[in-house]
């Protein structure tokens, strides 16, 4: 049996997740993460890194604000400081942090707090007091992020700051059964609002008419948080913008979509291309190549295996038109999903080749494919997340993706339907523009089919 899918609500008569489990869990996996560092504590203002040792959570709009802070002290117990009136909350419904250990207390809300107000100053003082309780003073405290007001003032309160995202990092490599179930849920919440956007895509429609549509579909199914939908298509394909727009869906145009949400925490990173009412030869070689690019990097996955193993089956930045592999970066790439995306491990030509990591089972990440097509402009993006098993990869992101897809209307002629392989298209014979590369597998087969067809 493979990993299983849950509704997104607890019940009594089935096990499903425990967030008892999960939340006991978590903050083990950090506090023996700590124990093998040479620090003493460590202190996080990245809400990711408070959920996981907290399991707090205040919303989404205060995740760029560096507002809130926890503290996890060698022998001790997490401490969060957090709006007074949050911190309450914390204190009535979340009685797993302990008597006295949801305290009120801000930051400098990234500098908006004038400096004079002395909240840097506070911040340092509420710090050193919990490391004085248990005589860690003297040791180093690792810190993720910070403003650098704090920085100097816990420095001048002779608290040395080392580097701690490496330790929240190290503990958040594998993940736990649950944390597994939930990001596995999050992908099915994202298989269905794929496939409601495979039934609206037409010529006509806007880019971010299908982010609209993407997002309410998530959040009716009980999305904490939306975090992004990449929405690109025709002529943005190649070069990869990244970022959606508002432009108008054509016929035979390319369009793929990354969609990006949370569910209780823990998000998807999941990209699929279409065709819009039909594709051309150059499109489908494009599709073809970024598959095949999956599959050989899917079957290499097991425990043992390297990032380095994984990425020496990608193609080289030169290979499909970029001078080197940072020019490329994230093109071709893999990464951690958990409470955020782009955790550990990484997947990239530009680093893992001299540094590679060692995949262990229990870790989930995505993996990325990109491919440009022929006619200079369309390209194909796929991507997978996994987790790692005791004997290979399970893939979790379900929507079908084997070939391309054509979505919209299909159209009649007086001979019958409309064939979805076009290249009798009115981009059929446009040239190539000048400067743009074109892979040369690609190249000679929509040469070999446009020669057959002439």
């Amino acid at each position: 049996m493979g990993i299983a899918t849950y509704g997104t609500n607890s019940v009594d008569w089935e096990q499903r997740v425990d967030l008892g489990r999960l939340r006991t869990d978590r903050l083990a996996r950090l506090r023996a993460e700590l124990d093998v560092s040479q620090l003493g504590a460590l202190l996080t203002f990245d809400f990711h890194n408070i959920r996981y040792m907290t399991a707090t959570h205040i919303g989404t709009w205060g995740m760029d604000k560096l507002v809130r802070f926890s503290l996890l002290p060698r022998g001790g117990d997490p401490v969060v400081w957090d709006f007074g009136s949050a911190a309450r909350h914390h204190q009535l419904y979340a009685p797993w942090l302990g008597e006295g250990n949801a305290r009120a207390g801000i930051s400098t809300l990234r500098g908006a707090i004038p400096p004079a107000a002395g909240r840097a100053e506070d911040v340092a003082d509420k710090i050193y007091r919990e490391l004085d309780k248990y005589g860690l003073t003297g040791q180093p405290v690792g810190v993720d992020v910070l403003e650098p007001a704090v920085l100097f003032a816990l420095q001048a309160r002779g608290i040395t700051v080392l580097d701690g995202q490496q330790v929240f990092l190290a503990a958040r490599r594998i993940k736990t059964a649950d944390e597994i179930s939930l990001l596995t849920s999050a992908a099915a919440m994202v298989d269905a609002a794929y496939d409601e956007l495979y039934e609206f895509l037409r010529p006509g429609v806007r880019e971010n008419e299908c982010v609209g549509l993407v997002s309410k579909k998530l959040y009716d199914l009980g999305s904490e948080h939306v975090e992004g939908v990449n929405a690109i298509s025709g002529e943005r394909c190649s070069p990869h913008p990244h970022v959606y727009s508002d432009r108008i869906l054509r016929p035979g145009d390319p369009a793929f979509f990354d969609i990006l949400h949370s569910h209780l925490g823990y998000r998807t990173c999941y990209y699929r291309t279409f065709a819009v009412g039909s594709a051309s030869m150059a499109q489908r070689d494009a599709y073809v190549r970024c598959r095949e690019y999956m599959d050989i990097a899917l079957d290499a996955v097991r425990p043992g295996a390297t990032t380095a193993d994984i990425v020496r089956l990608w193609p080289a930045a030169s290979e499909f038109g970029f001078p080197d592999e940072e020019a490329a970066f994230g093109l071709q790439y893999g990464h951690g999903v958990g409470l955020s995306i782009w955790e550990r491990p990484i997947f990239s030509r530009l680093t893992s080749l001299d540094h590679p990591e060692v995949l262990e089972e229990g870790m989930v990440f995505a993996l990325e494919t990109y491919w440009p097509a022929a006619d200079g402009w369309s390209a194909a993006r796929i991507e997978e997340e996994v987790v790692v098993t005791a004997d290979g990869c399970e893939v979790i992101t379900k929507f079908p993706a084997e070939e391309l897809l054509v979505a919209g209307r299909r159209y009649f002629a007086v001979g019958g339907p409309l064939p979805t392989l076009r290249d009798a298209q009115s981009h059929r014979n446009n040239p190539v523009p000048t400067g743009v590369p074109v892979p040369a597998a690609a190249a000679a087969a929509t040469a070999a089919v446009n020669g057959a067809g002439s």
